[in-house]
Formats: C-alpha cells, structure tokens, sequence
C-alpha cells in the first residue's frame, strides 16, 4: 500500500524544474511583439489614410464650389483647393489639382500620396467632385 501513496511529481523534488524553460518568456516576446506592432501600425495607417482621403475630397468640394460660382475667376478653384490643402497642413504629400470646366459643369479631381508607417503599402488617395455652374437666368 505504501507503493500507491508515491507522488508522480516525486521526480522534481530538489531540482529547480522552474530554471529549465528560461529564455522562453524573451523568445514568445519576440514572436509576439513585432506582429503586436505590425497590427497596431497598420490600425493608424488606416486612420491616415482615412483622412487624407477626406482631406482630398474637401479640397476637391472647395475647389468646385469656388469655380462654380457665378463669374469665378478661370483659377479660382485650383487656388482655393491649393488653399484649403495649405491649411492643412500637409496632409497630403505631392498633391495635384486637376479642374475642368466644360461649361455646364465642372470636375475637379484631387490625388496625393499620404504618410506610409507600413512598409510596402501605397498611400496614394484620389477624390474627384463634380457640380453644375452656377448660371445666372432672367
């Protein structure tokens, strides 16, 4: 009977079993991290994104509201979309205005390259705004 009592963790006793997997705290850490980091960079890539195609589509709605108006000036809406987007403050890197003007309506696109923190993604946004002229009818 004396034999059943035996415990199975016996084999422990007097050994730091604790001490063997040192080490493996610092290596799970560094498999974890990176893809911790990789998540978290990729979360504000896509709120910069976000708003950079917001800022490219505020500019564009400035640049045909100012173009559109009654006997605007023919570069009154590529200054107010340059305008709008100097306010902001560089959110959008390499930004092109493109305004047309057929007569009846005008177009007016926005592109741009926004911040990159994820390595071998393309930040390129491009917004385009179209609205009828403003014409004056007796």
């Amino acid at each position: 009977m004396p034999a059943l009592r035996t415990r199975p963790w016996r084999h422990l006793a007097g050994r730091p079993w604790w001490r063997q997997d040192r080490g493996a705290t610092a290596l799970d850490m560094s498999m974890v991290v990176p893809l911790a980091f990789l998540l978290v960079f990729t979360l504000i890539q896509g709120g910069i994104w976000f708003h950079g195609r917001s800022v490219a589509h505020h500019a564009a709605q400035q640049a045909v509201d100012a173009q559109r108006a009654y006997d605007a000036a023919p570069g009154a809406g590529e200054a107010a979309a340059d305008a709008f987007l100097a306010r902001m403050g560089g959110s959008l890197k390499g930004a092109v205005v493109q305004v047309s003007d057929d007569g009846d309506t005008v177009s007016v696109a926005v592109e741009g390259d926004v911040i990159n923190l994820v390595p071998g993604w393309s930040g390129h946004v491009r917004q385009s705004v179209q609205a009828p002229v403003e014409k004056f009818r007796p």
